[in-house]
């Protein structure tokens, strides 16, 4: 059973792109938009902002510290370095609206 036979599909981008040429402008036109706003939301996090959507949630990064883990092949313990990684909070109107 596909994921369409199951109403479940994700949306891509250039389905999200369709969404918005419907209500705006010509498909290429909402492509660039689209692009413009996920690369602005990109390079805000790469800076360390965050982005706030409202009605949406909040984009931000937050560091994670190292660690220890283990090799899932072998079971050697293994050190996990510290990183940064991208986090969403959806915004309340969201988590009310999906319930």
């Amino acid at each position: 059973m596909t994921c369409k036979e199951k109403g479940r599909c994700p949306m891509r981008k250039a389905e999200l792109v369709e969404e918005v040429a419907k209500v705006t402008c010509t498909k290429q036109e909402a492509e660039k938009a689209v692009e413009a706003v996920i690369k602005s939301i990109q390079e805000s996090l790469t800076k360390g902002d965050r982005v706030i959507l409202k009605g949406l949630g909040i984009f931000s990064v937050r560091e994670r510290g190292a660690r220890t883990g283990r090799n899932p092949q072998t079971g050697a313990t293994i050190q996990i370095p510290a990183k940064k990684v991208p986090v969403f909070k959806p915004s309340q109107i969201l988590r009310e609206a999906i319930k």
